[in-house]
């Protein structure tokens, strides 16, 4: 079995993902460059460094979930110094399926936390949980997948969270809070 390490070095650097992304690079790259962390957490990221973290991301350039997390987590690990690597969840699926959600999807992105020498010390994703409330509330209105008018609604519904999660600085906020206290609770 290939170990976390292994996963590691065999993933793509975070800014070479990104560069050569062809779906939704530009709304993830405006949601790098206006979200920030906040400056009074710096305490919070200078105690992460000191865990000399590493990350490694399960994900996909389609995901719209990834669109939106991803530049918030490359804005935490640029202030606490972790390395990120993106994996490709389509390509991996030993390792995806490690990290289901709830034991049958392979939802993404799922963000993996590992220590120098290797070992798993915190696993973040694929929502935070009041994002999740949001979009199953968009999506509690769609009418049943065999009814005629379904395609053309859930098309209507991603328009909409594609378009929140592009622009909804309190959705942002959500995620941030949300990775941060799953590495907070890092020892």
């Amino acid at each position: 079995m290939t170990t976390l390490n292994e996963w590691f070095k065999k993933g793509i650097p975070a800014e070479e993902f990104v560069s050569s992304m062809k779906v939704h690079k530009e709304s993830l790259q405006s949601i790098h460059e206006r979200f920030s962390v906040s400056a009074e957490d710096q305490n919070f990221f200078d105690e992460l460094k000191a865990k000399e973290l590493r990350a490694i991301v399960i994900t996909e350039e389609w995901c719209g979930d990834a669109m939106m997390n991803i530049p918030i987590l490359l804005n935490i690990a640029e202030a606490a110094n972790v390395e990120t690597r993106m994996v490709l969840r389509d390509e991996n699926l030993e390792l995806m399926d490690q990290y289901l959600t709830n034991g049958t999807a392979r939802s993404i992105p799922i963000f993996i936390f590992i220590d120098k020498l290797g070992e798993e010390r915190a696993v973040w994703g694929p929502r935070a949980p009041r994002v999740q409330d949001y979009v199953m509330e968009l999506r509690s209105v769609l009418p049943a997948k065999d009814d005629e008018r379904f395609e053309a609604e859930q098309k209507d519904v991603f328009k909409k969270i594609t378009k929140a999660f592009s622009e909804d600085s309190n959705l942002w906020d959500e995620v941030y809070g949300s990775i941060k206290e799953a590495l907070g609770k890092i020892n």
